[in-house]
C-alpha cells in the first residue's frame, strides 16, 4: 500500500421539512462552486453523529437530531479536492432548534465575497435531479432520495 494514500471520512446530513423538500448547500471554496448536502469532514477523535451534529452546528446554527442511517459509500470515489478516498456516510436528521437561515431559490446566490462562501435552499425531493449535487456520491444519493417518495 502507498504510504501516501488514505481515507476522508465525511458525514452528511438529509435534513426534509414538513413540505417534503431537502436542505442542499451551495458553496464556493478552493475557487470551483459546488452543491451537496451540510455536512463535512470527520474530526480525529470524534464518531459519526458527534461530527454531523458540530457540522450543523458550524455550517446552519443549528442542532440537529440524528433519526436514521439513509446510506454509507459502497464504491471507490477519489476526492476531488486532493488524493484520498471519500467515505461518506449519510443521515437523516430533523432539527431540534430553530432553523434560523436565509434560504435562498436561485444556485449560488451568495451573499458577499471572498474564497468561501455558503448558501443554503429548499428543494422539493419530487424535483431532484441527478444534477442537483455536484459530487458522485451525493448524486447517488440523490438518486436513492428519490426512489424513497
Amino acid at each position: 500500500m502507498n504510504s501516501k494514500q488514505f481515507f476522508n471520512v465525511r458525514v452528511y446530513g438529509l435534513l426534509i421539512n414538513d413540505n417534503n423538500e431537502v436542505l442542499i448547500s451551495d458553496e464556493q471554496e478552493y475557487g470551483m462552486q459546488f452543491t451537496k448536502y451540510p455536512g463535512g469532514g470527520l474530526e480525529y477523535g470524534e464518531g459519526l453523529i458527534e461530527g454531523l451534529k458540530r457540522e450543523f452546528v458550524e455550517e446552519c446554527n443549528v442542532e440537529v437530531e440524528v433519526l436514521s442511517h439513509f446510506y454509507t459509500t459502497d464504491f471507490f470515489v477519489k476526492s476531488a479536492f486532493n488524493d484520498s478516498q471519500i467515505i461518506s456516510v449519510y443521515y437523516i436528521v430533523k432539527n431540534v432548534t430553530p432553523l434560523n437561515l436565509v434560504f435562498k431559490t436561485e444556485v449560488f446566490d451568495f451573499d458577499g465575497e471572498g474564497e468561501l462562501l455558503q448558501s443554503f435552499r429548499w428543494v422539493k425531493i419530487a424535483d431532484l435531479t441527478a444534477d442537483t449535487c455536484t459530487f458522485p456520491i451525493d448524486q447517488h444519493v440523490t438518486k436513492l432520495l428519490m426512489q424513497s417518495l
